[in-house]
């Protein structure tokens, strides 16, 4: 059956596959080494072109960090239901999402029937009430919602938002760089707020009947995604040989791969790699999703620099708003619009 889809297509050879997907050493680079930019870029070139997921070392994030945002997320996750649909995901894409109320419908990886089997809460920057883009109900631009009574929870996952925050935007020049561009050719894409969600991930043992998944295979509608994942595994990704492999946690790593807007951005120089998740056993798996991209309000363009006389550009210029409300009215149930309509920017 689909769902069998990671074990009937696991690699031959394992390690020569682990052995692909690299460890990228942030050290240098963010001490200020000289020529640890060009460095790094190279490293990040050759992961985007060849796998689309990497490793990354010595990030400068504490594990007692990391640690909280697990225990503040496993306390949500615990809250009785009614309490978490209190604050159901809005139109921001920020909130609860209960369980099976998505499917990944904007893939092509594979034919999604079926809910995914995960509940999920999303946080973005934290707009208070008087942010301007709460006040104009500015779309893609709101604040965030907290549960109540949990003490230290908003203190404990925004730290980890901001940490991640903080990182991404610190390596943005070098995935600059490694698009062909001079290190602050991205500056302005991502200024004045950059667009980015933090997904808080529960997910039970998978229930595999027909076409079941925890996440269904698909790719990210992201420049950029960083993945913190409990000791439960669960997830699989796809290897440019077809093949799924499971990765391992590496202690004191973080999994990142890129996404859609990256890919679209290299003209398809760069792998936006397919994954997902089936829970084998009986344990429960948390993970948390970080997302990065530009501005909402930026226009997503190919880079001149991955482009000739032979290669013109595969895409026109699109406004990333467009591209995450496509995204998300075709995946999340509550969505106005789900399930119609024309896919004009499907990605595999």
């Amino acid at each position: 059956m689909v769902a069998h889809l990671f074990h009937e297509n696991a690699p031959k050879d394992p390690g020569a596959s682990l052995a692909q997907l690299k460890r990228i050493d942030l050290g240098p680079y963010l001490a200020g080494e000289t020529g640890a930019l060009d460095i790094l870029a190279d490293d990040i070139r050759h992961a985007c072109e060849t796998v689309g997921f990497f490793y990354i070392a010595n990030h400068g994030i504490p594990d007692a960090l990391v640690t909280e945002a697990f225990a503040q997320s496993r306390r949500f996750h615990a809250l009785p239901l009614a309490e978490k649909k209190k604050i159901p995901q809005d139109a921001h894409n920020i909130g609860y999402l209960p369980m099976n109320a998505s499917m990944q419908r904007h893939s092509t990886v594979h034919q999604a029937t079926r809910p995914n089997q995960n509940e999920s809460y999303f946080v973005t920057h934290d707009r208070g009430p008087n942010h301007p883009d709460v006040i104009a109900q500015t779309p893609l631009r709101g604040g965030n919602y907290w549960p109540e009574n949990l003490p230290g929870f908003r203190d404990g996952v925004m730290a980890y938002f901001n940490a991640l925050n903080t990182l991404c935007q610190r390596i943005v020049p070098a995935f600059a760089v490694a698009l062909g561009m001079e290190p602050d050719g991205l500056e302005h894409d991502f200024a004045d707020e950059n667009n980015a969600k933090l997904r808080m991930l529960h997910y039970p043992p998978t229930r595999i009947e027909d076409n079941d998944f925890g996440t269904g295979p698909h790719t990210d509608n992201s420049f950029m995604t960083v993945l913190a994942r409990d000791e439960v595994p669960g997830l699989a990704i796809r290897l440019p040989s077809d093949e799924w492999l499971e990765p391992p946690l590496l202690p004191g790593t973080f999994l990142v791969n890129i996404g859609n807007i990256l890919r679209r951005m290299s003209n398809d120089r760069f792998l936006s790699t397919p994954h997902g998740v089936i829970v084998d056993g009986g344990a429960d798996r948390y993970s948390m999703s970080y997302f990065h991209s530009q501005n909402v309000d930026r226009t997503i363009r190919v880079a001149p620099s991955c482009t000739d006389a032979d290669n013109p550009p595969k895409y026109p210029p699109v406004p990333y708003r467009e591209l995450i409300t496509e995204y998300s009215k075709a995946n999340y149930f509550h969505q106005d619009g789900f399930g119609k309509g024309e896919i004009k920017h499907r990605y595999e």
